[in-house]
């Protein structure tokens, strides 16, 4: 069944979610703030080496069109994000959601970190993709896990606004796996590779937002994945 894998994903996070919430009454604000901090270091660990690995597996000499495209769709991806004001879209989801269930700490805060950190990254992406290309939901069951987990530590220490993190879940990766069908001939491993590797720059930009090093509008950042995809299609159709 296609979609089952994000369906699973979605229900992960929110048992993690459920779960976390159990250790967050007991949990001190000073044992919170570590445990950010060791989640922040090991995100830019794994940002840093889906980069590199990306870069590695570049074909030879073509290095060069990488990087240019790889610049050129984290700039122009991000002038799209801010004007579309997807982290103003997301934070007034947040709010709304908010509304609905009553005001329970930072709601926003947790809602908005978590969804970066499950929708960013090759894993969202190429999972997704395989998922809707050839049914196959075994990279995102392994995601899934790897997102209880995090489900867990997040909610013990940004709150209940990581278990609504499920929606933009649903909904990102939901609709990639979707149009996998449609844009098939268009998905080379090249293209899925680009996508891949400026995935995995903002997942190591999120541990610098963790860090507190450096606020970023990552949200806003998220065109930046399909930039490859859009230049490989305007190539295709020019040339």
């Amino acid at each position: 069944m296609i979609g089952i894998g994000t369906l699973v994903n979605a229900v992960v996070i929110i048992i993690g979610s459920l779960v976390g919430l159990l250790f967050q009454r007991g949990l001190k604000e000073r044992y919170k703030e570590i445990i950010m901090q060791a989640i922040a270091l090991a995100v830019m660990v794994l940002g840093l080496k889906g980069v590199l690995e990306g870069l590695m597996n570049t074909e030879d000499g073509a290095m060069l069109e990488t990087l240019i495209i790889m610049i050129g769709s984290l700039a122009i991806g991000s002038l799209l994000g801010e004007w579309a004001n997807i982290d103003l879209r997301l934070n007034k989801m947040a709010n709304y959601i908010e509304k609905k269930i009553g005001k329970v700490g930072n709601f926003a805060e947790g809602f908005v970190k978590a969804s970066l950190v499950y929708c960013v990254g090759a894993m969202a992406i190429v999972g997704a993709l395989e998922d809707g290309l050839q049914q196959n939901p075994s990279i995102l069951i392994t995601k899934s896990v790897l997102d209880g987990i995090t489900a867990i530590i997040f909610t013990s220490t940004l709150g209940i606004g990581v278990l609504f993190s499920f929606i933009p879940v649903l909904i990102y990766q939901g609709s990639i796996t979707l149009l996998a069908g449609i844009l098939e001939d268009f998905l080379t491993y090249t293209v899925i590779e680009q996508m891949s590797i400026v995935g995995n720059i903002l997942i190591f930009a999120i541990g610098i937002t963790l860090l507190e090093i450096k606020s970023i509008k990552l949200s806003n950042m998220l065109p930046a994945i399909f930039m490859p995809f859009i230049y490989y299609l305007i190539k295709l159709l020019i040339f």
